[in-house]
């Protein structure tokens, strides 16, 4: 979470830094990176549906986006692998992009317009969506008030909805809105089908993996010396003995996780004991 973070504000730093040194506009140095809804220049610009949402127009713009990043996904982590996190980020970005090039290329509302899409929001809300429907009456603490989780994800949502429709369709931000509510759509049946036992971004961490191990050096194997021994059996036998022993300690822990997430899932992440707390946070560093 914090590589993301930092890579976000990087590369706001980086086109603002750079905008200055050459003398032009930001939206100069990003044009090539957002997401366009007009059809023939998204064919041509078609990685703008991951780049967009790592670009940012303003401090403020940047630092709530990276904050609300912060609060939420430490929830997630709680219970999740970074892998995992990475996944809901990404593919909840990609989701509020096809929202909003469809929505485009759809909406009469919309038609003959043309606008590009910028900024983090639809990937921050598919992460608050995912936690808020996996844990729903986890709370948090706003200020002096103590909330749950699916009541900060309820108003965010309604907040979208309400606005969009009393957005000037060449001045507004309906655009950001449809794409808030695509991340959001995303989080919630990532989360559903989650609790259902089918997680629907395995394909994607594969796809993630398949990529990172193309920039992996492979490893030489050392040379070996082999030779017979009278004791073969017995190393063998021994080795299939621990072999076995540490797959029924992985399968014990994985059935300990899971029960832990069900309770989770019905009664929120306070219901646990330290005890259920501590074990969750070791397996999770695993």
């Amino acid at each position: 979470m914090i590589k993301l973070i930092v890579i976000n504000a990087l590369i706001f730093i980086g086109a603002t830094l750079g905008s200055w040194i050459f003398g032009y506009g930001p939206e100069q140095t990003m044009k090539w990176f957002v997401l366009p809804s007009n059809p023939t220049d998204f064919i041509y610009q078609v990685w703008g549906l991951v780049t967009y949402s790592f670009l940012h127009f303003g401090f403020w713009h940047v630092f709530w986006n990276m904050l609300m990043l912060y609060w939420f996904g430490q929830y997630v982590l709680n219970l999740f692998t970074e892998k995992r996190f990475l996944t809901i980020y990404l593919l909840g970005g990609i989701a509020g992009g096809a929202l909003f090039v469809l929505a485009y290329n759809l909406f009469p509302a919309l038609a003959g317009r043309n606008g590009y899409l910028i900024g983090a929001s639809a990937a921050v809300l598919a992460i608050v969506i995912f936690i808020a429907t996996y844990t729903p009456n986890a709370a948090i603490r706003i200020f002096f008030f103590t909330v749950k989780l699916w009541q900060v994800g309820l108003v965010m949502v309604l907040m979208d909805l309400v606005q969009l429709p009393n957005q000037n369709a060449a001045t507004g931000n309906a655009g950001g809105m449809i794409a808030h509510l695509g991340g959001a759509a995303f989080g919630y049946a990532y989360a559903m089908q989650l609790k259902k036992g089918r997680d629907i971004g395995s394909w994607f961490e594969g796809l993630m993996d398949s990529i990172a191990s193309i920039f992996k050096p492979k490893k030489k194997s050392p040379l070996k010396t082999v030779h017979k021994s009278k004791g073969r059996t017995s190393s063998s036998t021994t080795s299939s003995y621990r072999s076995k022993t540490s797959s029924d300690v992985k399968d014990n822990n994985q059935k300990k996780i899971d029960a832990i997430l069900d309770k989770i899932s019905k009664s929120g992440y306070d219901s646990l004991t330290k005890e259920e707390k501590d074990f969750l946070f070791k397996a999770g560093k695993e």
